[in-house]
């Protein structure tokens, strides 16, 4: 499905297996390494291990000479979801120091390749990259998608409201749906943004963005003479002028960052907040004009002076359409951030609008006390989205989710986890597995 993967318990044996045996990471040896990562004795209740210290003893084979060295893992990824059916394939993540440790941060992404028995293909990479002396960050984020999955009105709301277009009366919205209307499309997504460094934890930028969906079918879309059974991407492709067969958004952007965080790919400590300011223009390509503005918010506040991993973690973001129109499919949704992490506990784009804010605060721990290892988190989210057709507000709805996971520290020098979590949410519930952090 995508680095968050929806999957049933019984696969996660075999996924945990592969994880395992697959590691092909570049982990330092397990003497002298504390839960920092620096190497030198702390007030940590214990030095941080990971799998690779347990297989090899300290032993690490895959251990490189260079300072610049490149560490990932990867692994065979075997899941299923009621929305795409068996998945196979390959996924990892990686890290990347391109300085000095002492004067460049740690760059980290994530890349997945999978089918499904559904006859859909993923492939997508994401990266944020931190050049030397961390003068230039690059934020990458690119897919390919040959996709299907159910669709639901725009809004946090259970109902199914569906606003009428023009031109068909009268306008039906088929009950038996129960709110879910199944469409298949491609989607074609180039989103790249340089920043230049300001100040040491403060980056201004600027950046393009290219979403092309295309081949868009609407299977539960049925229109007889006047008769219209009714679906959201048509009723909203048809009263903001788009085309519901495909469409373009091909836009500029002006970038803030602020990062403070210890750790790239799992933080302890430390601050981020990301404002991005995006304009489509029908000369550069777009279907329509339309702007959104994103805003980000995460921090980490440590509970324990002797243990890092003890921390509460609480993250905010919203999406907001500013100006003209968005197509239906690049409005923001469920687990459409850049990881596709949020929203555990729903199904992929299970809520969408033209404004969306979603929150969600987390307490991570660890497990095993010798080794920290395991670790275990609890979290609740919330989100809420409007529909401006059918005049529901943002805030007018609420949908929450909460749940539990486990955490398998696989390379302690950069922090990487694997996490797999339950969530639950309205009527909802799902386990989710990826190579990183959630946030």
């Amino acid at each position: 499905m995508n680095p968050v993967s929806v999957v049933k318990m019984k696969d996660l044996f075999v996924i945990l297996g592969f994880y395992l045996v697959m590691i092909i990471g570049n982990p330092a040896p397990a003497q002298g390494v504390n839960a920092t990562g620096t190497g030198k004795q702390s007030d940590s209740c214990c030095m941080q291990q990971d799998i690779v210290d347990v297989l090899f003893r300290g032993n690490n084979p895959f251990r490189g000479k260079s300072p610049h060295r490149f560490k990932a893992f990867a692994v065979p990824l075997i899941a299923y979801d009621p929305a795409t059916s068996l998945q196979v394939g390959v996924g990892g993540s990686f890290s990347l120091q391109l300085g000095n440790p002492e004067n460049t941060r740690l760059s980290a992404g994530m890349s997945s390749l999978l089918f499904t028995l559904r006859q859909q293909f993923f492939v997508q990479y994401k990266s944020n990259l931190f050049f030397p002396h961390n003068t230039w960050l690059l934020q990458s984020d690119w897919r390919y998608y040959l996709f299907n999955l159910p669709i639901y009105a725009a809004g946090t709301q259970n109902q199914c409201l569906i606003p009428a277009p023009h031109g068909y009366n009268p306008v039906i919205t088929d009950p038996s749906l129960g709110g879910s209307y199944l469409m298949g499309y491609d989607w074609l997504k180039f989103h790249n943004i340089l920043s230049h460094k300001v100040t040491k934890n403060i980056y201004c930028g600027v950046g393009y963005h290219f979403d092309y969906h295309f081949n868009i079918d609407d299977f539960e879309l049925l229109i007889k003479k006047d008769t219209l059974y009714n679906t959201p991407n048509f009723a909203y492709s048809k009263l903001h002028g788009f085309n519901p067969a495909g469409y373009i958004s091909s836009g500029v952007s002006a970038n803030f960052v602020f990062d403070s965080r210890d750790d790239m790919v799992n933080a302890y400590k430390g601050v981020y907040i990301n404002v991005n300011y995006r304009d489509n223009f029908t000369w550069l390509g777009s279907s329509r004009n339309g702007s959104q503005l994103w805003t980000e918010f995460r921090t980490y506040i440590s509970l324990s002076r002797r243990c890092p991993r003890h921390l509460l973690a609480l993250w905010y973001y919203g999406c907001f359409v500013t100006s003209g129109s968005i197509p239906y499919l690049d409005l923001m949704s469920i687990s459409y951030d850049q990881m596709n992490s949020s929203g555990r506990g729903y199904s992929q784009g299970r809520y969408r609008g033209e404004d969306f804010v979603y929150g969600e605060m987390e307490y991570r721990f660890p497990i095993s006390k010798r080794t920290h290892i395991l670790g275990g988190v609890l979290f609740t989210n919330v989100c809420t989205a409007s529909s401006r057709d059918m005049h529901i507000p943002l805030f007018g709805y609420f949908q929450p989710a909460c749940g539990a996971g486990l955490r398998i520290m696989v390379g302690k020098r950069d922090r990487t986890n694997i996490a797999i979590d339950f969530g639950i949410g309205n009527m909802s519930k799902g386990v989710y597995v990826q190579t990183q952090e959630v946030f």
